[in-house]
């Protein structure tokens, strides 16, 4: 039996404590080994999950820890590329946070750097490793709407509290960045399709785009999204096809949002349903991540996916017409 794939944590963020913290403690194969922060007093959320945790004063530090097997990394967005470079430098395999880098063109360097040192480097988008996303993706490739016309999507949440890192601009901050990335992403990943044009109107506040807009022409069918992070929290995606429409309810943030459903409107108004109560995608992330370091598994979310992603997000607020 194979020992358990030791994590090291790069910072004590709410969102490691309240979400992948407790998610590499309960993946199969996984141990969350060590936590690097110089705030000794952050640790005791971590600990009450994970009582052995050791604690390391600096990024550094943990980076040089022979016992950690992979590091996770949830900084400030603008420190996602510097410390996964790092990470890789130091031999370990690392996940990184979205938006792993804010411009497309970073993406290369650690793709190089990933290919030079044979090691697994990913960025943490979460919710393709949730069921409801790949019976998504299987129903569109088998047909299952008969053949597809718009895909809409839904993502907002209410954020005015101006010291956040996602509203600070010299942080990466942004609603594209933060929560556009599931938005376009998930199109991408249930329709293996790439956008050929790509527009957008956004809101801007003190430097970051708090509303956006983004339209996007892609072969056979029409792409139209919104982003907010000034608005009453709401989700959804939709499939539309010309026999029949997929519509997720939770798409990404499954359970916290609410129980994730998969409906499938066909002819005659009848719908199908599938509903996932249980599923965590963080936990599936992470043993999707183990795999691959112990099994050699194909890692669902290769960089150049991810890349992908940027670069359609990267056009949007290049080309974007301001509100």
């Amino acid at each position: 039996m194979n020992e358990p794939v030791r994590w090291g944590i790069l910072g004590a963020s709410n969102f490691a404590r309240q979400h992948m913290g407790p998610a590499i403690h309960a993946a199969h194969g996984a141990e969350p080994a060590a936590l690097a922060t110089s705030d000794a007093g952050k640790a005791a959320g971590f600990r009450a999950f994970a009582p052995r945790l050791r604690l390391h004063d600096s990024y550094e530090a943990l980076l040089a820890d022979p016992d950690i097997d992979a590091v996770y990394v949830p900084l400030p967005n603008h420190l996602h590329v510097e410390w996964s470079l790092k990470a890789l430098d130091a031999g370990k395999p690392v996940l990184c946070e979205k938006p792993m880098t804010l411009r497309a063109a970073e993406f290369d360097t650690l793709i190089a750097r990933r290919d030079a040192t044979g090691l697994l480097a990913a960025e943490a988008f979460m919710i393709v490793h949730h069921p409801q996303w790949q019976l998504t993706r299987r129903l569109l490739g088998e047909g299952a709407v008969g053949r597809l016309v718009y895909v809409e999507g839904r993502f907002s949440f209410d954020n005015r509290d101006m010291s956040n890192i996602r509203n600070r601009a010299e942080a990466g901050g942004g609603a594209l960045r933060d929560i556009g990335v599931y938005v376009m992403g998930s199109a991408r990943f249930a329709t293996g399709a790439e956008p050929e044009e790509v527009s957008a109107r956004i809101r801007w506040e003190n430097g970051i785009d708090a509303f956006s807009e983004v339209r996007a022409r892609f072969a056979g069918f029409t792409y139209s999204a919104y982003v907010g992070m000034r608005m009453h929290p709401y989700q959804e995606m939709l499939f539309h096809g010309e026999t029949g429409v997929i519509r997720l309810n939770a798409p990404f943030n499954a359970r916290v949002y609410g129980e994730p459903r998969v409906e499938l409107h066909k002819a005659g108004l009848a719908v199908e349903t599938w509903r996932f109560p249980a599923d965590n995608h963080y936990e599936l992330q992470v043993e999707a991540f183990c795999r691959t370091l112990r099994d050699g598994a194909d890692y669902p979310v290769p960089l150049e996916f991810s890349r992908g992603t940027q670069a359609m997000m990267d056009q949007a607020l290049e080309r974007a017409e301001t509100l």
